[in-house]
């Protein structure tokens, strides 16, 4: 049995447990009495707000019970926020005001959350790194904790120089192209990095060692050289994915894995406020999975990092709190309580399993609303439904969260659909009383509840099937998550070519008379893409006395099973993201997708 087919015994003991705890709760008196207690002290513990309207509420609503057993029920299946299993959040607040917050007649920016970061995270990515920077300026204007996501073109995904024959076209289109340590260093200009209410994310899994290595390099020469321990932020690098899913994995399956485990280790000791991996089950979801797949092989998936971070000699209870996870949110029932069965599943398995402690255990979650959802047809309804993602997202506590803009079926992101975008969350949190007043306002209803029974026990089932397949690189190796993948994305196109899934102002209540919108198409001018082939030339020349050097010594590292990281930080200071990625390959080969 593999540590998947572990965590599916440990959840259903998990279950068996929750029954003998509501018998003793109702049998053992000193027990009941304890659980009673714990449930009166919870309670005393709440508090209260008071809504602009005069209303005063709990800050934390819990059920109205008095006897043992069915307060032992409550805590052991739905639990209090930030307590074991976290189905209800990580974290005990999320989203309030501060307490004891009273209604004012002035004008307190953020609905006066002072007391929370807000979980509004701005994802930008397009042109040269100074057209991102500007747009991350335009965002995050009004925003009190500066929380920057960052979408990276295509050469740079597959770690290819801006020079390489054949990119010219791709440059700067669809994300933002980093080639060099200086370009790192426009990308976040005038963004203080060393300071706690900054922190940037990094959406690239191939060449993630080598683009953190830029990142840590070109915040050194801002920031002096101790500045790693005060960095905040999260890189994807999740390579399991790739293969499952994105297609953007560069080098062979273990080399990925060591590189990955070279700087999640470097990150867990050196940066204890930066994420070194995004776990991402997002991108498994766009490629066509169920709402199901996509929880069941995003975990799947992080459970067997921890399991090879472990067999590295690697400290759960030092990695585990630096892992963070990505789910898509779309409009299918299973996401009204889709990520409050993963914090659980994850919770179980991370302790009856691996044998990690609290921090461990906690399943810290990005949401981003589903880019699969948005389409050409009457686009303007991509407002309404990314606005009906984004209250799911929150219903499940995410921790941070992006929202799409309506005009990506057609273009970049434009300035307005992106306000637009941000300005939805703002609403959501600020402007409407669902969260800021009550933490737990639209969870825990029996419609939830169900939901998420249904979920759980779909996930073990997948569970169950990757165990079959020999666990996690197994079922790879087989091509099943991927197979899987394909084919639940045929279903859905069926499905809506047929009628049978409602896409509004596509397949049902069409406009006969809509045409083809005009939305202004944002594109990287040819001058700029050819600008960041003479700045990646000029680079390289400047450094072309250290280039080999560099390289040679990193080739080294790599044969002597040294801590790959750890050099990166220094090769890139000389070198290229095309020259260290040629290297490498030339080391360790490139990935080739079984068949």
């Amino acid at each position: 049995m593999t540590s998947l087919g572990q965590i599916v015994s440990a959840i259903e003991n998990y279950r068996r447990s929750g029954s003998d705890q509501v018998q003793k709760a109702r049998t053992d008196r000193e027990f009941g009495e304890r659980v009673r207690q714990r449930w009166r002290d919870a309670k005393v513990k709440i508090g209260s707000t008071v809504t602009p309207t005069g209303l005063r509420l709990p800050r934390l609503a819990l059920p109205d019970l008095d006897e043992a057993g069915e307060i032992a029920r409550f805590l052991w299946d739905e639990g209090l926020p930030g307590e074991f299993p976290f189905l209800t959040a990580a974290y005990a607040e999320q989203y309030l005001e501060p307490a004891g917050s009273e209604p004012t007649n002035g004008n307190q920016r953020n609905g006066g959350q002072a007391s929370s970061e807000e979980p509004t995270r701005l994802f930008a990515g397009l042109g040269l790194a100074e057209d991102t920077n500007a747009r991350f300026h335009y965002l995050s204007r009004n925003q009190r904790s500066k929380r920057l996501s960052t979408a990276f073109d295509g050469p740079t995904l597959y770690g290819v120089g801006a020079g390489t024959d054949g990119v010219f076209g791709k440059i700067g289109e669809g994300g933002v192209a980093i080639d060099t340590v200086e370009d790192m260093e426009r990308l976040y200009d005038g963004f203080a990095l060393d300071q706690p209410h900054v922190s940037v994310s990094m959406t690239i899994s191939g060449p993630a060692p080598i683009v953190l290595a830029m990142y840590i390099a070109a915040a050194k020469h801002r920031f002096g050289a101790d500045v790693g321990g005060k960095l905040r932020g999260t890189i994807q690098a999740d390579v399991l994915k790739e293969i499952q899913a994105q297609n953007e994995l560069i080098f062979p399956i273990e080399p990925s894995l060591r590189f990955l485990a070279d700087m999640v280790d470097f990150c867990s000791r050196q940066m204890p406020k930066w994420y070194p991996i995004s776990i991402s089950g997002y991108h498994i979801a766009e490629a066509g999975a169920t709402p199901v797949q996509q929880a069941a092989y995003t975990l799947s998936n992080g459970f067997a990092y921890v399991d090879y971070f472990q067999n590295r000699g690697m400290n759960v209870n030092l990695f585990g709190p630096r892992l963070s996870f990505f789910l898509d949110c779309a409009l299918d029932i299973e996401y009204v309580a889709l990520a409050r069965i993963c914090r659980k599943v994850w919770a179980i398995g991370i302790r009856d399993v691996f044998g990690g402690e609290k921090r461990a255990q906690i399943l810290k979650l990005h949401t981003q609303t589903s880019g699969r959802s948005l389409i050409a047809a009457d686009w303007r309804n991509n407002l309404t439904r990314t606005a009906l993602e984004l209250m799911l997202a929150c219903m499940n506590a995410t921790n941070s969260c992006h929202s799409n803009s309506a005009d990506e079926p057609f273009t970049t992101p434009s300035e307005e659909y992106a306000r637009y975008a941000a300005h939805a969350q703002a609403i959501l949190l600020e402007e409407s009383g669902l969260f800021k007043h009550m933490m737990n306002t639209l969870q825990g209803s029996p419609g939830m509840k169900a939901v998420g029974q249904a979920v759980e026990e779909a996930i073990l089932d997948e569970f169950r099937e990757i165990e079959h397949q020999g666990g996690v690189i197994g079922a790879v190796e087989r091509r099943y998550q991927r197979s899987q993948i394909q084919a639940s994305g045929h279903l859905l196109e069926r499905q809506i070519y047929d009628g049978i899934r409602p896409v509004i102002g596509l397949n049902r209540y069409r406009d006969p008379d809509g045409n083809w919108p005009e939305v202004h198409m944002i594109r990287t001018p040819k001058e700029k893409k050819q600008l960041q082939q003479d700045r990646l030339h000029d680079f390289e020349k400047r450094h072309a006395g250290e280039t080999e050097r560099c390289l040679d010594r990193l080739s080294q590292v790599v044969e002597q099973k040294g801590n790959v990281f750890e050099e990166l930080i220094s090769t890139v200071e000389h070198c290229s993201l095309g020259q260290i990625t040629e290297r490498l390959c030339a080391v360790v080969g490139r990935f080739r997708p079984m068949v």
